[in-house]
């Protein structure tokens, strides 16, 4: 009994935050000044059915986004009401009613109309960036109307957050070491031979996870594309946290020089593989490019090689972020390039058996195998294979989405449609990006046994993507033929005495595997 003899303040309950599948670290659940739902609010979970039952997803994919959600459950105890449900709505409908909810702005287009539309929600500012929406609009109205240059706004990030600086100049007296990361791989050996990455353990929560999508695929008529061997990214803070400190004191060192190349037998190489858990909501980008920075400077790692890495989070990670809401949900839709030929159906299901060029089958053989393959080989290899066959870039899109356990909405549509098939017509990067075999040759062990030979452009071992270049180039030449990064090689196009036999043998080729 209080001293007055008044009863005391009841203390009124929390409203409950709803947290989605890709907001599971512990940033998602502190108070701050944006109304952040606080230490003691009860928290609301929703494993949806529909979501797999809309899309194809890579089985790997599934198995880490249910396994990381119900780890994050387990942790929580009695704090969280986990529901599934075939809807996200009939799980709400279970866990609270007709009640109040807050939730962090979502990641996709799609949720935030679903969050939108219902009543009682309150939508919190995202977390899980490095800037917010505000200051990026800010900072993007700044630009009067001109193109929104990554390389800008990764120096704006620098300085706004002193993030590898030295006073008001960039750590090692240049903002972009790309020109010291760009070394193909070694020619005497089929791996870099660098300390292995972190790998997690699985436990009774994929058991069950494992369990559950076997029922879903025998009973529920909802399939998946790829194989689900052992997880190979985290699932929890905890494992997420080691998978951080394994990259940073025995990797990154090593990241810069070969972080554009690519090797058949080493397909993870030096990189992190630590977008999955950042995507998750796992980690917070702060924590990674601040460790990689005190690495820097406690001298255990060079500077090209930090600023590789923090360029990859500040750099690309942010902007992408920021395209994705500002060039708004009809970016999806963009097609400058025409491109409508469908996803023929040995990508479709990752069957890179049926596939001979080397380079591409392995490729896909990485997606069938593990969803995942590093940048070079997505923007390079499927990327640009896709962009010389004019496959509709929305599909293309949807595919990486499904396929890739670091694969979402607001990470998909900014990386295809903007930089891998130029379908924004040049809003986000400044030419296509694809090439012949060449390049490939030159940046990987590919070719050396390939049945095709990167110099050959028509013939029984002529290259595909060689080939499939200048049958690019021709395809939109009046287009290019003007573009101040495209115009040379375009002109290219009239020293090819074999133009006419190489675009009837790309015709012949069709949709079918190269």
């Amino acid at each position: 009994m209080a001293a007055s003899g008044h009863d005391a303040p009841r203390r009124r309950p929390s409203t409950p935050h709803w947290l989605f599948g890709d907001q599971l670290g512990p940033h998602f659940l502190t108070a701050g000044d944006d109304g952040g739902p606080g230490r003691d609010a009860p928290v609301v979970m929703v494993e949806a059915r529909s979501v797999f039952r809309r899309r194809r997803f890579h089985r790997a994919k599934a198995h880490l986004v249910l396994s990381a959600m119900r780890h994050r459950a387990a942790e929580l105890g009695d704090r969280v009401r986990y529901i599934e449900a075939e809807t996200y709505r009939e799980g709400l409908r279970k866990a609270v009613g007709d009640g109040r909810l807050t939730v962090c702005h979502p990641t996709s287009w799609a949720a935030l109309r679903l969050v939108r539309s219902l009543d009682g929600v309150t939508v919190l500012p995202p977390r899980g960036f490095l800037v917010g929406t505000d200051a990026f609009r800010a900072w993007a109205q700044e630009r009067s109307g001109g193109r929104l240059h990554q390389e800008d706004f990764y120096r704006w990030v620098r300085r706004e957050h002193d993030l590898l600086m030295d006073g008001d100049a960039p750590a090692g007296g240049r903002w972009n070491h790309d020109h010291a990361n760009r070394e193909p791989p070694p020619g005497d050996a089929p791996t870099l031979g660098a300390p292995a990455p972190y790998r997690p353990r699985e436990d009774e929560i994929d058991e069950e996870v494992r369990r559950d999508l076997d029922r879903w695929e025998r009973e529920e008529g909802i399939t998946f594309v790829g194989r689900d061997g052992p997880r190979r990214f985290p699932a929890s803070r905890r494992e997420a946290l080691a998978a951080l400190r394994r990259f940073v004191d025995h990797r990154l060192a090593g990241f810069g020089p070969h972080e554009d190349a690519m090797l058949a037998a080493d397909p993870v190489m030096r990189h992190s593989l630590l977008s999955s858990s950042l995507n998750l909501g796992l980690l917070d980008p702060a924590e990674c490019v601040d460790r990689a920075e005190a690495a820097w400077r406690a001298g255990r790692a060079p500077v090209e090689s930090a600023e590789g890495f923090v360029r990859q989070i500040a750099g690309w990670r942010e902007y992408v972020w920021q395209q994705y809401w500002w060039f708004g949900d009809g970016h999806r839709d963009r097609n400058a390039l025409r491109h409508r030929a469908p996803l023929p159906e040995w990508f479709l299901e990752l069957d890179a058996d049926a596939v001979g060029a080397r380079c591409l089958s392995t490729v896909l053989a990485q997606v069938r195998d593990t969803g995942w393959t590093h940048h070079i080989p997505r923007l390079m290899v499927l990327g640009s294979h896709a962009l010389q066959r004019g496959w509709d870039p929305r599909a293309v899109t949807d595919w990486f989405h499904r396929c890739f356990v670091d694969g979402y909405d607001w990470v998909m549509v900014p990386n295809v449609i903007g930089m891998s098939q130029y379908a924004d017509g040049g809003l986000a990067t400044t030419k296509p990006y694809t090439s012949g075999g060449a390049y490939i040759n030159r940046m990987s062990d590919f070719c050396g046994t390939c049945a095709y030979r990167p110099d050959r452009r028509v013939g029984d071992r002529a290259c595909p993507f060689t080939a499939g270049y200048w049958a690019f180039l021709h395809r939109h030449r009046a287009r290019l033929e003007h573009h101040p990064r495209m115009a040379r090689a375009v002109r290219g196009l009239d020293r090819l005495a074999d133009l006419d036999e190489l675009l009837d043998q790309e015709a012949a080729r069709g949709a079918g595997p190269p």
